[in-house]
């Protein structure tokens, strides 16, 4: 997470209703058009689906009432308005409460392809339409309940886990890669890297690997850890968290993996 950050995010109306200016929307429709035909294809069936059921606008950002009401009726869900930055122990609660976090910014044309802190079309586009999806919805609440009860260090090496299920993940499905996580849903560059080089490692998850695997925010990422299917992230899911906290202390133990990057 980035430690400070220039953006600012807006306040709703007591309607919910957030007012955003023409250059704003212009630019929310210049990046869901490029990503759209970006994913065309490689994005996972679940995202499709949900992106069907969410129904975004193109001309205009979505207010996340009328986002949160999807979410509600598939799978209990919402978005939650916050700061452009926030803390891990607000994350945290958050997840556990079935609210998803939005910070309600979008990025500047200067950071057009690339910021480091997750605006509105990373979050809206990149996770929502996923969140409609009951394992995703289940197993991001169960992570945020077992980062709420986790140590500051702890939750370093959980960070780990995030990063590549939610943000980075891969499917290595019969049909070739797809994509469902949000990281490489947002990012024009990240599909074509996490999809077609051949430069990118892809491997199958495993979460002691994944515990031990720096990452970097701000590069393409070099390595991705692969599931067969979304719903497979019941099976990390109905894990204990005991069975999770020790897997965290051997990967204390054993130490990082070098680093790919």
């Amino acid at each position: 997470m980035a430690k400070s950050t220039k953006y600012i995010s807006k306040t709703a109306n007591e309607n919910g209703f957030i007012d955003w200016s023409e250059e704003e929307n212009s630019i929310w429709n210049e990046l869901i058009t490029r990503q759209l035909k970006v994913v065309e294809g490689v994005a996972c069936n679940e995202f499709t689906q949900g992106l069907k059921l969410l129904n975004l606008s193109l001309d205009r950002i979505p207010q996340l009432a009328d986002v949160s009401k999807v979410l509600k009726n598939t799978t209990g869900w919402q978005c939650e308005p916050v700061n452009a930055l926030i803390g891990f122990g607000e994350f945290f609660k958050l997840l556990s409460e079935r609210k998803f976090p939005v910070a309600t910014f979008i990025r500047t044309r200067e950071e057009f392809d690339y910021l480091q802190e997750p605006d509105i079309f990373h979050e809206i586009f990149g996770h929502c339409p996923l969140l409609t999806n009951p394992s995703f919805a289940d197993y991001t609440q169960a992570y945020g309940k077992m980062g709420l009860n986790a140590t500051k260090e702890q939750r370093v090496f959980l960070a780990r886990l995030y990063w590549f299920t939610v943000e980075f993940g891969l499917l290595d499905t019969p049909e070739g890669i797809k994509l469902y996580g949000g990281g490489i849903l947002s990012s024009p560059k990240e599909t074509q890297h996490a999809v077609f080089s051949d430069k990118a490692k892809r491997v199958p998850l495993n979460i002691l690997d994944v515990l031990r695997t720096p990452y970097k925010i701000d590069i393409i990422q070099p390595i991705y850890y692969t599931l067969k299917e979304v719903s497979n992230l019941d099976d990390i899911r109905k894990h204990e968290v005991c069975e999770i906290m020790s897997f965290v202390e051997e990967a204390k133990q054993l130490g990082l993996h070098n680093p790919m990057y």
